[in-house]
């Protein structure tokens, strides 16, 4: 009786496990527009939250030819950071088969109500509102990541 009831648990934790997994969000995705690459990773206690942050931009450079920075930030001290590196998500939580939070608009300097849920392993559903009355959404892929595109190059 010990035995199975034991099996019965391990094999519901195991499946709790693969269900997380599949929902989970993390990788290397290009936005719908195709202009950036964004890392996703779990971060926070436990691991249980997911963070993002630009890994790769279509055009990472402005006119001038610096790199591109936060220009449109309401902080006039961090209009000088760049955009490669920033993060855009910052602890978005679990919430049934998605992650939900505030995404960070680097292009409009604009927080973003958002969820993440992962359509399938090769596309993500990308669904935000700002003030719960301008929504959209768009489907993010997945891509190889940056590190090892640099390394497949050489």
């Amino acid at each position: 009786m010990r035995l199975a009831l034991s099996a019965t648990l391990l094999l519901a934790g195991l499946s709790a496990a693969a269900a997380d997994t599949g929902k989970d969000p993390s990788g290397t995705w290009l936005t719908g527009d195709g202009r950036a690459k964004i890392r996703i990773d779990r971060c926070g206690p436990g691991q249980k939250l997911v963070c993002g942050k630009v890994v790769w931009l279509k055009a990472p450079t402005a006119e001038n030819g610096a790199a591109k920075t936060d220009l449109k930030n309401p902080d006039p001290k961090k209009r000088s950071r760049p955009v490669i590196g920033l993060q855009l998500i910052d602890g978005l939580k679990p919430d049934d088969e998605k992650f939900t939070g505030e995404l960070y608009n680097v292009e409009e300097g604009k927080i973003y109500t958002v969820s993440l849920e992962r359509e399938s392993e090769a596309e993500l559903s990308v669904s935000g509102c700002m003030l719960k009355v301008l929504c959209g959404s768009q489907t993010w892929t997945r891509v190889p990541d940056v590190n090892q595109q640099a390394a497949n190059k050489n």
